[in-house]
């Protein structure tokens, strides 16, 4: 017998129950003369548990890799389309799974659209139904659990595995025997999915499953800032309500049109429109349905505009439009009757309710009007903002727009000057009792002093505090102001009659004008207070509920109400009567033209005797001439107001009227 060799290996058995073991031999072969093996003699070990050991080091260290490799990438990548490419490659290359993907919710958040996918797929993914729908035909059992119940889903043997029977011969044949689903999520909103394949079953251990937690959080969290910074980029260039583009990329995009139409000898026009009244939408019925109003309108303007036309949202209720054509005015003109045409032919349906909106626009073209975007966005808001106090639906630009709203700003910083300075002064207009003879109350005017011009006439400042909403503050200071004044008279004994300020349409709108009222009364620490409001017919008839409500509370802290200019509105006889108001102007323009036209007559007439039979009284103002006022003493006319009598007082000559009536 010769010298044995020596033999050392590792191998598999199976056991008689089926269950296989690793096990290590070593020993010794013994042979005869020819080499035949007579005998072995040797040792055999189980090695089942320690060759599990060392696969599952082997296996938590190409995690590790793997999580190293996507923890490092997920700092340096900015762009999801990489991140995911690059995450689904380390995870085969690095991680050795067979086949790795990431799928995103789409918008209806139910179905999942893969993104990326590295890996032995031939085409597994593309029969497979990858949604949320528990009633869907042909879906992923696994992805779908993932997904409603937002935890992660394993599968350690694909070949016995229920979830898995549907695609289980197909798996197998592409060589999977585990799986796993994990749901991208983000502060409990889930995002995607992530999928991981493994050659091997029961290959999703405790702590392979810790390792895979942690990657699948890092991606999520990666997905979350990068959908966020991509929503922050997104918004930096497009409107957040209408998906439009805002005024950065609007301008960028037409500048380039501009070259375009210089090239092609074409002309460029600017559109701006402005919605009429949008701020009321807002006020009545919510921001939500004024949002709702210009995301229809959005939809609404896109269906006429051309493929090549530009549409924006500059801001609330400002649109722009950019269009080219080949002469200047007869295209753009087609294209702006159709616009506001488009906008007004048929009501909006806002919350169950029909709105109809209009609009203005104004116009500016290149190269006429402009060779650079600035000028021609500049020009085209001159325009609109002429179109907007003329009455016009739309205006194309004038050079002498400009010069207007040149002054207009210059005016208004000198009024917010003024406000600031107090330069604003309130004077007085007596009315005439006609029966007595004697003042029996005053209006309140604000006039400006200005330093540099002296006394502006209420017409030339008026309008503009309105439309600035500066007149919430002067119209605030005016009652304080009159309350102060009559305090002054009150406290030096001369009995002044009550005064009487006029009210805009803005101030009676705010929710908080009964509380300015209120406010101002008790800061003037005297009663009788002797504050009375005028409101012109239009401003109330706005809002006429609302109107008889804020009427009612101030009527209630001992405050007359006149409607001021009465017979120019349309009141309605109805409304008239639930009114809580106590005296009807008379507009000038019926006084004026009284004594020389019948039908003026009539109806200074009819409204004196109107109001007699509701319990009001009535003032007659602009009263210039004896004839005027001999008539409305016939017609039984209570008060008269005008230049006759006296024109408005400051304060100082008022004084003296009043110190002279009291020693008559």
């Amino acid at each position: 017998v010769h010298a044995a060799a020596p033999y050392d290996i590792e191998h598999r058995i199976v056991l008689l129950d089926g269950h296989e073991r690793t096990v290590h031999e070593t020993g010794f072969v013994f042979r005869d003369e020819t080499g035949r093996p007579l005998r072995m003699v040797g040792t055999v070990h189980d090695i089942t548990e320690r060759k599990a050991a060392e696969d599952r080091i082997r296996r938590l260290n190409r995690m590790y890799v793997m999580l190293s490799g996507i923890s490092s990438l997920i700092v340096h990548t900015r762009d999801r389309d990489d991140l995911f490419d690059e995450a689904c490659r380390i995870a085969v290359e690095q991680g050795k799974f067979r086949l790795a993907w990431i799928g995103l919710l789409d918008a209806n958040g139910m179905d999942v659209t893969p993104v990326a996918r590295v890996g032995a797929d031939e085409g597994y993914l593309d029969n497979i139904h990858l949604t949320a729908r528990d009633d869907a035909p042909d879906r992923g059992e696994m992805v779908t659990r993932a997904l409603r119940e937002k935890t992660a889903v394993v599968c350690n043997d694909i070949n016995t595995d229920p979830q898995m029977a549907r695609w289980r011969e197909e798996a197998l044949r592409r060589g999977y025997r585990s799986v796993v689903v994990f749901p991208l999520q983000f502060a409990d909103k889930v995002l995607g999915v992530l999928l991981l394949y493994a050659s091997e079953k029961d290959f999703f251990d405790t702590e392979e499953m810790k390792l895979l937690r942690e990657l699948a959080g890092d991606i999520s969290f990666a997905l979350d800032h990068i959908q966020k910074e991509e929503r922050l980029n997104y918004f930096a260039y497009f409107d957040a309500i209408t998906d439009l583009p805002n005024r950065t990329l609007f301008m960028d995009r037409v500048a380039q049109k501009i070259n375009a139409a210089r090239r092609d000898d074409k002309v460029l026009s600017v559109i701006m429109l402005d919605l009429n009244r949008f701020s009321d939408i807002n006020e009545t019925l919510g921001r939500q349905a004024g949002d709702d109003l210009l995301r229809q309108l959005t939809q609404r303007l896109q269906g006429i505009l051309g493929e090549t036309d530009i549409l924006t949202h500059f801001s609330a209720d400002y649109f722009g439009i950019a269009t080219r054509s080949s002469d200047e005015g007869a295209d753009i003109a087609h294209v702006l009757e159709k616009v506001l045409s488009t906008i007004q032919k048929q009501p909006f349906l806002i919350g169950g309710q029909e709105l109809r909106v209009s609009a203005r626009a104004g116009v500016s073209s290149y190269p006429a009007d402009g060779e650079d975007i600035e000028t021609l966005l500049r020009n085209a808001e001159a325009a609109l903002k002429k179109a907007k106090l003329s009455g016009d639906k739309h205006l194309f630009y004038a050079p002498e727009f400009n010069a207007q709203v040149a002054e207009k700003l210059s005016l208004e910083n000198k009024l917010r000057r003024a406000l600031d300075k107090e330069e604003f002064v309130l004077h007085y207009q007596p009315k005439l009792d006609l029966a007595k003879g004697h003042i029996s109350g005053l209006e309140a005017l604000i006039r400006w002093n200005d330093p540099e011009t002296g006394l502006v006439p209420p017409m030339q400042f008026i309008p503009l505090l309105e439309e600035t909403g500066m007149i919430l503050d002067v119209g605030a200071w005016a009652i304080r102001k009159a309350l102060a004044d009559y305090r002054e008279w009150y406290t030096q004994g001369l009995q002044p009659p009550r005064i009487a300020v006029n009210v805009s349409l803005i101030q009676l709108r705010q929710k908080n004008f009964v509380d300015v009222v209120s406010k101002a009364i008790k800061e003037s620490k005297v009663m009788p207070h002797g504050l009375d409001l005028e409101i012109t017919e239009s401003l109330i008839m706005d809002d006429i509920n609302g109107s008889i409500k804020k009427l009612t509370e101030l009527r209630a802290m001992e405050i007359n109400i006149a409607i001021d200019d009465f017979g120019t509105g349309y009141s309605s006889l109805g409304y008239l009567t639930r009114l809580p108001v106590n005296a009807l102007k008379i507009d000038r323009s019926f006084i004026i033209t009284m004594t020389k036209n019948s039908d003026s007559m009539a109806i200074v007439s009819t409204i004196i005797a109107l109001a007699h039979s509701l319990n009001m009284k009535v003032i007659a103002e602009g009263v210039e001439t004896e004839e005027q006022s001999h008539f409305l003493k016939l017609l039984k006319c209570d008060e008269t107001q005008g230049y006759l009598f006296s024109k408005p007082l400051p304060m100082e000559q008022m004084t003296k009227m009043l110190q002279e009536r009291g020693k008559s």
